[in-house]
């Protein structure tokens, strides 16, 4: 993974621009990631990232679903913005169904498979962290 660049002192209006240099902070800009997962889905908004924890919203058109997988660290926390959704774990199995403004967390080492209700569209914020981000695929349920 790349660190992102930032400006430092940033961007402040009193320090002139020309006393502003590329500074590398590979924790600071970002949640550090072992590895992504590889699946298609209408839209994915970064609302904010640290080090450790990361806020996003995402948008599942009729089909489309985040297939099984679980994080090795982190709690994924899900707020329905539109739907109806769920958010499917395994060990304990359960079906979380969620209209707008109705929410779950699914803890580390829990599998879960997220899609819209009856495979409608869905759109959601997802609270991850805290700890490193790891997507660790798993077989269907």
């Amino acid at each position: 993974m790349t660190a992102p660049v930032c400006f430092c002192p940033l961007d402040k209006p009193d320090v002139p621009a020309d006393t502003r240099r590329e500074i590398d902070h590979p924790k600071e800009h970002g949640m550090e990631k072992r590895s992504l997962g590889s699946y298609e889905i209408t839209d994915r908004e970064i609302v904010a990232e640290g080090a450790d924890l990361q806020v996003t919203v995402l948008t599942l058109a009729a089909g489309q679903c985040v297939p099984w997988h679980y994080h090795s660290e982190i709690t994924d926390s899900f707020v329905c913005l539109e739907g109806p959704m769920v958010v499917e774990t395994r060990a304990p199995r359960a079906a979380h169904h969620l209209k707008a403004g109705e929410r779950c967390a699914v803890p580390p080492k829990t599998a879960h498979y997220v899609h819209g209700e009856d495979d409608g569209p869905c759109k959601f914020l997802l609270v991850q962290g805290v700890g490193v981000y790891d997507f660790v695929a798993v077989g269907g349920g």
